[in-house]
């Protein structure tokens, strides 16, 4: 059993950062680009109103959230802190996504017959992201998936991987920042991102009303905080249900809009006399 050398680490304790070329060289390569496109969009009036500031600060702090859930110390104590791990994981999935999508410049055009269009109107699709974003959530969270990504230790990157991945393609869904290759209104995105919440609300449900510890590998662990492993698992199901109300707040906005948009459509102004 992983026995940390302290078991009540603090916030920067936690937040040290560690050096993975395989996460950095990807991540800091295109934070690179973002950057390079961007001064190059800032020379001309044009591409400063597509492109406004506040849209690089917004990447620039998903690019940093993103490095800090998956480089810093705390990836090495997921056996001692489930509520920990599930953190991470949910900064993955509910936050760093819409910050780098909201991050990308508008009026995108991609040309939905070519290959590079063909292959987002499929991955953007909402039944491909929702069967995507659906079995990495019910898969990896059943008990015998969970215990074998903790004990193969697939948990540590293959699975905040999938989540991030699976994540990008609902947000990108729900938020349509390339609407030349997806042409869903506000309203099947509404219904759409109501769908796609069920599935983490479920499993953060089992998590919070169960009795017993249901993963085999924090049955007998020695937890960080003193807290025992039925409460990481209570309070993972707390992370998990509250890092889903603004995705799914998101949705019932949506769906309004579209419920005022069909009203306004059936209003008809009076005919003119004469």
């Amino acid at each position: 059993m992983n026995v940390p050398a302290d078991l009540s680490p603090g916030l920067g304790s936690l937040l040290a950062l560690r050096f993975d070329p395989l996460v950095w060289l990807p991540v800091l390569a295109a934070a690179g680009w973002y950057g390079w496109r961007y001064v190059q969009a800032r020379r001309t009036a044009e591409g400063r109103a597509r492109w406004p500031a506040w849209k690089a600060v917004l990447f620039g702090l998903g690019v940093v959230l993103l490095i800090l859930a998956t480089q810093s110390a705390a990836t090495s104590l997921t056996l001692n802190s489930m509520a920990l791990y599930m953190g991470r994981l949910m900064v993955l999935a509910e936050v760093v996504p819409p910050l780098l999508i909201l991050g990308l410049p508008r009026g995108v055009v991609i040309d939905p017959r070519r290959p590079l269009g063909r292959v987002l109107g499929v991955v953007l699709d909402p039944w491909v992201a929702l069967a995507v974003w659906s079995a990495v959530i019910i898969f990896w969270n059943i008990p015998a998936g969970f215990n074998a990504s903790v004990v193969t230790n697939t948990a540590g990157a293959l699975l905040p991987a999938l989540y991030l991945l699976s994540s990008l393609l609902v947000w990108g869904v729900v938020l349509r920042p390339l609407p030349s290759v997806q042409p869903a209104g506000i309203g099947s995105r509404g219904w759409f991102g109501l769908l796609a919440a069920l599935p983490m609300m479920a499993v953060a449900a089992v998590w919070l009303y169960s009795r017993q510890v249901l993963y085999t590998p924090y049955v007998g662990a020695l937890c960080l905080w003193n807290l025992t492993p039925l409460e990481n698992q209570q309070i993972s199901g707390w992370i998990m249900m509250v890092a889903g109300v603004p995705a799914l707040g998101l949705a019932f906005i949506q769906l309004m809009a579209w419920l005022i948009e069909l009203t306004d459509g059936d209003v008809r102004p009076p005919a003119a006399k004469g």
